[in-house]
């Protein structure tokens, strides 16, 4: 099939892929009947290369769409996606769609799991957090025949369509800000970034700009698992120790950022003069801080808006016109600790 074939991908696609009879393909993919391992990792190769995903709905209503929007998310344990999800929620209240939730642990090979068990399901749209896709996971996407929305990140091509925001953009508009104030020893704090596509964006754009600001990054810290205030109070003071001339820290995120605040001002260090920091998302819950973290909102409630209003349009009407990437703004809040 060629790549831009709407047609759903059928068992006679996969049969002509493998060089074996439906029948087959059907007793593999149904776990069911007598088959040799080489034939059926064959079928399973050539359905896994195509993308095919067979249909959970049986009968009449095997041809049809059920009402769900699929929504896939790295993680419910931090405060960024149920602000998403609350934008989603409120726009597909108002329709016939209801969104049901699937948690990747920002690992791909269970991104294709989840996204294989949903799509089985025949959802009217998908929603998914990130650009970056196995392609077994880029594959099923393409085939599934119903919109695509990839939420959170710009920094690429779209499978369908793309709502966020550049997060190189956001690393460079911070860097700029941090130089803009006369800071100069800049550390960098955050998760380590072979799957955390976004945060490693931001990095590069964040070191790119203060390249061209004739600054380097000093010191950087890295960690694995949640975000916590425990771990950012942790890094900070490893940091510190380290290169005690840092005078600005950058934390990949808020909760991180938050911890090194709560450090230094246990610490009595002077906060913006002496030293400041800045985090990212724009945390709500984190308002109530003894100083106001400075941050850069990722623009979380409004990607979920759009994103589940072109769903909608799309379903309601398919051969509706819309922009294949919307990209948001965010702005930098300067709160206590950069100065401005």
């Amino acid at each position: 099939m060629a790549d831009d074939d709407p047609r759903p991908l059928t068992l006679r696609d996969v049969s002509e892929a493998s060089g074996v009879s439906e029948m087959t393909v059907s007793r593999v993919l149904r776990n069911r009947g007598d088959v040799s391992e080489t034939t059926r990792a064959r079928v399973l190769e050539a359905a896994k290369t195509l993308g095919y995903v067979p249909n959970k709905i049986a009968g009449a209503l095997a041809s049809q769409r059920v009402n769900l929007v699929a929504v896939i998310i790295p993680s419910m344990r931090n405060m960024v996606f149920p602000e998403v999800m609350a934008g989603i929620s409120a726009v597909l209240e108002d329709t016939d769609l209801q969104p049901v939730v699937g948690v990747t642990d920002y690992t791909p090979e269970k991104e294709e799991r989840v996204l294989y068990e949903m799509l089985s399901w025949r959802p009217s749209g998908v929603i998914i957090a990130g650009i970056e896709h196995s392609e077994a996971s880029k594959a099923m996407l393409k085939s599934s025949g119903i919109p695509v929305v990839e939420i959170m990140d710009t920094d690429g091509t779209p499978i369908d369509t793309a709502v966020g925001i550049s997060h190189r953009r956001a690393g460079r508009e911070m860097a700029k800000a941090i130089l803009r104030a006369g800071y100069q020893k800049i550390g960098f704090l955050g998760t380590k970034m072979p799957l955390d596509y976004r945060a490693r964006k931001r990095f590069e754009g964040f070191t790119e700009a203060l390249a061209k600001g004739g600054v380097e990054v000093l010191e950087q810290e890295f960690y694995s698992g949640g975000s916590a205030l425990a771990k950012g109070r942790e890094m900070t003071q490893t940091i510190l120790e380290r290169e005690p001339e840092l005078d600005f820290l950058y934390y990949s995120n808020d909760m991180i950022g938050a911890g090194g605040l709560l450090h230094l001002l246990d610490q009595g260090r002077k906060i913006p003069s002496e030293i400041g920091l800045a985090g990212f998302n724009g945390v709500e819950l984190l308002q109530g801080l003894p100083r106001k973290l400075a941050t850069m909102d990722a623009c979380r409630t409004e990607i979920g808006t759009k994103a589940a209003e072109i769903i909608a349009a799309r379903v309601d009407n398919p051969d509706a016109s819309f922009e294949k990437i919307i990209e948001l703004t965010p702005k930098i809040a300067y709160g206590d600790t950069l100065r401005h």
